[in-house]
């Protein structure tokens, strides 16, 4: 189906690989799903049963709408097409209801939606330099990048298997970063705006997208020496860029601001009582900052250093998502990671500015800039990590044999954490010993790649260019 969607000229072999990847989707389709199924469920039942006005109110459901507009319209557009499968999906007070055919549209609307990653994945390919292809298929870059972005595994289980619509969302990003490349800088911007406005975690890489318009769009000329040339400033290319975020912004915004919504709207958007991490720890800093306290809490308990009365109830190996106290080392509040993710964000940042290397530098710079939201933001989900993943694919992946070894390690890992782990004396005395485990291992690993990047952006020499497009 999505391979459809290829634009004309394409090889065979990739609608082969985009027929293939879609063939497997529909077979995932009776598969278990999450709790992100009913989630969607009832935001169509939302935005297809009510008024606009009662879109961020509506709490009949604990899984409220707390995305952006323009995703709440997606849902409502959806909600017309549903209605011809399954009409009481739509029913607002039909909680966790899940018909077969209900189970058909929704994976469908995924496996439908997900052309347009399709498409885009096809764009990025036109922006490789296919000259030092190798001979055989397999050599050659734009193929190795499109079996790498359709045929994702983390994409295919958090999709097609969790629930999701990320290859949607990952398609829009990738497009506009092709457009990028393709030095169409105006449609690259419309994308970003709009993706914004469909889900709003994608803000984590906007200083990426503000500063490369910035510089590589508003100044339209390099000194020999690749500095920035002030006078070639264009306040007309400014003037536009910034039309098309008050105009996306308007058309998604505006509705709520004339109802007087907005601040409803942005609470949902932003809850800040979700706790630090999620109930599953994405593997990131805190979740190290987290185990460490767990392990120091652990350690003082049983040198009777600690007063077990006076230790937080909320856990943070409870499963829960709530706020809650570290034992030993100190809390962290929302502004601490804010903080912690800006700094960690500024040096790629100004390395875009000062040491420009054209699209691929400002790849770097999304890529950092996922990775440090990933590493450092607040209530981080796991599945987050796609945010810099996929982007990452256009970047090349070599590996030497520390890293090979470390990739290697997840196995006994894994199968220590499901089949030996139970069996221990510790699996009802410490049952958060799997989880606290995989984050931390993952944790270093991902730490350990952003660490690695960042020495290569900020020791890579700028691109000397004196003209730009």
């Amino acid at each position: 189906m999505a391979a459809l969607g290829i634009a004309t000229g394409g090889s065979n072999w990739f609608s082969a690989l985009a027929l293939g990847v879609t063939l497997l989707k529909c077979l995932l389709i009776p598969t278990y799903h999450s709790t992100d199924f009913e989630v969607h469920r009832n935001w169509l039942a939302i935005t297809h049963s009510l008024p606009i006005s009662q879109w961020y109110y509506e709490a009949t459901s604990e899984w409220t709408l707390d995305y952006p507009p323009f995703f709440a319209w997606f849902e409502y557009a959806l909600s017309h097409v549903a209605k011809y499968f399954d009409q009481e999906m739509l029913n607002v007070r039909n909680l966790n209801y899940s018909s077969s055919r209900t189970l058909l549209f929704q994976r469908f609307s995924v496996i439908f939606t997900d052309a347009l990653f399709v498409y885009a994945v096809h764009e990025c390919c036109k922006c490789i330099d296919g000259k030092k292809a190798g001979k055989e298929l397999t050599e050659k870059p734009k193929f190795i990048l499109s079996v790498l972005l359709l045929w994702n595994f983390g994409l295919l289980i958090v999709d097609h298997i969790h629930f999701q619509y990320n290859g949607f969302l990952s398609g829009l990003m990738l497009l506009s970063i092709a457009r990028f490349f393709q030095k169409r800088h105006m449609e690259g911007a419309f994308l970003f705006a709009v993706l914004l406005h469909f889900k709003h975690i994608y803000l984590y890489v906007a200083p990426a997208y503000g500063v490369y318009l910035l510089r590589s769009y508003c100044f339209t000329a390099n000194k020999p020496d690749g500095s920035i040339r002030w006078n070639s400033f264009s306040f007309v290319r400014l003037i536009s860029l910034g039309l098309i975020v008050f105009l996306v912004s308007a058309l998604s915004l505006g509705p709520f601001l004339a109802l007087n919504q907005l601040p409803q709207v942005f609470s949902r958007l932003f809850p800040f009582k979700r706790g630090l991490c999620h109930a599953y720890w994405a593997p990131n800093f805190w979740a190290l900052y987290s185990a460490l306290d767990k392990v120091l809490s652990v350690i003082g308990l049983e040198l009777k250093l600690l007063d077990p009365n006076k230790i937080p109830k909320a856990s943070m190996t409870s499963g829960l998502v709530q706020q809650f106290q570290h034992t030993v080392l100190p809390s962290v509040t929302p502004l601490a990671t804010f903080i912690c993710t800006l700094i960690a964000m500024l040096p790629s940042v100004f390395c875009l500015w000062f040491k420009p290397q054209g699209p691929r530098g400002f790849l770097r710079c999304l890529i950092l800039c996922a990775l440090s939201s990933f590493l450092f933001g607040w209530h981080v989900h796991e599945k987050a990590i796609l945010l810099a993943v996929l982007p990452m694919r256009k970047e090349k992946p070599l590996f030497n044999w520390m890293e090979t070894f470390y990739l290697l390690g997840l196995g006994p890992l894994e199968v220590f954490c499901e089949f030996v782990f139970p069996f221990t004396s510790w699996n009802l005395k410490y049952p958060f010993i799997p989880l606290l485990l995989t984050s931390v291992y993952c944790a270093v690993g991902i730490t350990y790649a952003w660490l690695k990047l960042y020495v290569s952006v900020l020791t890579d020499p700028p691109v000397g260019k004196t003209k730009k497009q």
